[in-house]
């Protein structure tokens, strides 16, 4: 029998003030503190009356955390740039660990991965349960401050995901956020096929380097964007085709000169830059072509003219994915043996400001766990 916890600890979020010059928090000169926190932990009683009443996919479970990954997404909450922060709860959207409660439960003693949203189930158009707001896991209001950065966590059942068995606690928990969000933009709202033309612009992330990786499972050429050599270097070894260097002005023309004679333009441009995106690529994307966006690292807004009308060109939104998807992605990782690209890995609590760090240089290639 496992020993179950009365207290953990986790990395809680603490508001930084404005400063004394009238610095808000709409921009990057805030960042907020983070402090590892010890506080009680209960573990979810079932209250049925009766056994027939039991819905085993309603049950709460208890998962002892072995890993979790970051994102960008945590560094913009420091930053203040995260719509809805609550502060006072913990980070973290990735996680990976062992079900401990409750004994009886089918999936105890199963490793597992967690859906890192609440209330978005089956509607591949976006959220679709009535009356509650779709969230993220970690430092928002939504999900009432639950986080992944803890050493336990309770979630629902049908929340959980059994861990593909290639994988270890040093890699299952890059998969949840950016293998999610990836896995829609590629399929869903990118609809890539074998043989499609894919563009995937600032590749290095863990969102961009899943989607390269769905992409060659399948079959389809993909190319890349980065400021880095090194990082094209990277991507060709994963799977990529050639990259270009996107500080460049001719790189639209450089990339179009890469693509096969027979088919020389792009099905889809896979973006997390935003700004003009649609006029680089307006020219050598093919009539009714698809540019799936899922940030703007770039910091200016998206723009979309006339001239990406007329050449019916589709701009597609895609954050995150629904519950449905998750497990769809998890099935697909585990069927191709995907493994995720980890740049670094890190231990203990006490290193989790390194980690912030890390993703605040920008300079890796991968996820940092």
């Amino acid at each position: 029998m496992i020993e179950l916890p009365t207290s953990q600890k986790s990395i809680q979020l603490i508001e930084q003030p404005s400063s004394a010059n009238g610095t808000t928090h709409k921009t990057s000169a805030v960042w907020h503190e983070i402090q590892i926190k010890e506080t009680p932990f209960e573990i979810p009683r079932p209250k049925i009356e009766n056994e027939k009443d039991q819905v085993i996919d309603n049950v709460i479970l208890t998962v002892k955390v072995k890993s979790f990954a970051f994102n960008h997404r945590d560094v913009w909450i420091r930053k203040g740039l995260y719509p809805n922060i609550q502060f006072g709860s913990t980070l973290g959207s990735d996680c990976f660990g062992t079900v401990i409660s409750p004994s009886d439960h089918p999936m105890y003693g199963n490793d597992v991965l967690v859906y890192p949203a609440v209330n978005w189930l089956n509607d591949p158009r976006g959220p679709d349960v009535s009356g509650k707001a779709f969230g993220i896991l970690g430092g928002s209001h939504e999900t009432n401050g639950v986080g992944t950065f803890t050493e336990y966590i309770n979630v629902p059942a049908n929340h959980c995901v059994a861990s593909p068995s290639h994988l270890d606690v040093m890699n299952a928990s890059s998969v949840p956020l950016a293998g999610l969000t990836a896995f829609r933009a590629v399929f869903n709202k990118g609809q890539i096929k074998p043989s499609s033309n894919i563009l995937i612009t600032g590749i290095g992330g863990g969102v961009a380097i899943w989607a390269l990786q769905f992409c060659v499972a399948i079959g389809a050429n993909v190319w890349v964007t980065s400021s880095s050599e090194q990082k094209i270097n990277l991507a060709c070894k994963v799977g990529a085709k050639a990259g270009v260097n996107y500080k460049e002005d001719d790189w639209p023309k450089r990339l179009s000169s890469l693509l096969p004679t027979e088919t020389p333009f792009l099905d889809v441009v896979i973006d997390s830059g935003g700004s003009d995106i649609a006029q680089k690529c307006c020219k050598i994307l093919r009539p009714g072509g698809i540019i799936v966006n899922f940030g703007c690292t770039s910091g200016r807004p998206l723009s979309f003219t006339m001239a990406e009308v007329l050449k019916n060109l589709e701009l597609r939104g895609c954050t995150m994915g629904s519950l449905k998807e998750f497990k769809e992605m998890v099935e697909f990782v585990d069927k191709h043996h995907i493994r995720p690209v980890v740049h670094t890995v890190l231990h203990g609590f006490e290193q989790v400001e390194e980690g912030f760090q890390i993703l605040k240089a920008a300079q890796q290639f991968g996820k940092v766990v």
